[in-house]
This record gives structure tokens, sequence and C-alpha cells, in this order.
């Protein structure tokens, strides 16, 4: 069976975004992604594939969640989470990249957990990431990162391991 992690981005209250656009710009966050999901399967939500600039992240296999009759270029389609984790279940490590609700029901299934956690509340939002249980999920790295000028907030990259 597959690990399955989660990678996302995340302000002080929990926000990770708003009207389909991720909240923050943040290379370093963006490197990050790039490199941990480079050469594995990213699963993600219908409007999160439709808010890709470019479409299916290239170097990946990006699998879609929708009910949805359609097609996805460069992507593969599956109506449920569950199916679609039937078909990744020989790999090594599979990413859930988001939305909402993909990251609400994936959670109780994670392994792992990338969070960027941004020092700032954003004015605006309309999706949000689950509370994360210190009961269930201990920290197994942190690396904090101050402002630059590509970087207009701190933030930090946390990493977390399901407790068993």
């Amino acid at each position: 069976m597959s690990r399955i992690s989660i990678i996302v981005a995340i302000a002080q209250n929990n926000a990770i975004g708003l009207e389909n656009k991720l909240l923050y710009w943040l290379p370093n966050d963006l490197k990050r992604f790039k490199s941990l999901t480079t050469g594995h399967t990213i699963i993600m939500g219908r409007k999160t594939f439709e808010s890709l600039p470019k479409g299916a992240l290239p170097n990946r296999r990006n699998i879609v969640l929708t009910r949805q009759e359609i097609t996805f270029p460069g992507a593969e389609r599956y109506a449920s989470l569950e199916e679609a984790l039937k078909q990744c279940k020989e790999e090594e490590e599979v990413f859930i990249i988001g939305g909402a609700s993909v990251y609400r029901e994936s959670i109780q299934l994670a392994d792992k957990l990338y969070i960027t956690y941004i020092e700032d509340t954003p004015a605006q939002a309309d999706a949000f990431f689950p509370k994360i249980s210190l009961d269930i999920w201990k920290e197994t790295g942190r690396e904090a990162h101050s402002t630059d000028e590509k970087h207009l907030y701190p933030y930090q990259f946390v990493d977390y391991e399901r407790i068993q």
C-alpha cells in the first residue's frame, strides 16, 4: 500500500484559498512542492486541476477526482478518492494536493503531512484546511524562513507523521 501524503500551504487561520486561487505566492514553497511531488502521483479535486495555470503538472501522474464525465488533458479521472487510491496501491508515495474537500476526506487516511505555515491571516478566504490534532500527528521536521525580496511573509516548512 502506498504512503499517502498531504501537501498544503496554510495561513494562521487555516485558510488555503480564495475563489479557486492560492492565497500566497511563495517561490520557495512552490520549489518545495515541485521537489517533493515530482516523479510521484498527485491527486486533486476538479477545481484544483482547473486552477493550474498550464494544466496537468509535468513529470507527475495527475489524478483528478470528479463524478462529472469530463476529460482532463494529461490527467486521469476517478469518481472517488477510494477509487483513485486503489489505482495507486503499487506506488511508494501519493500526494494529495487539494482542494479543501479532498483534504477533509483524505486527512483520515494520510500517513504524512507536508505543511507550509504562513505567518499571516488573509482578509478573505473561502477554503480552509482541517485542524491538525497533535494527538494524531507528531512533528518530524521544521524549517523557519523570514521575509525577503521574494517572500512577503515569514513561513515555516513543518512535516508531520501519523502517530501509530
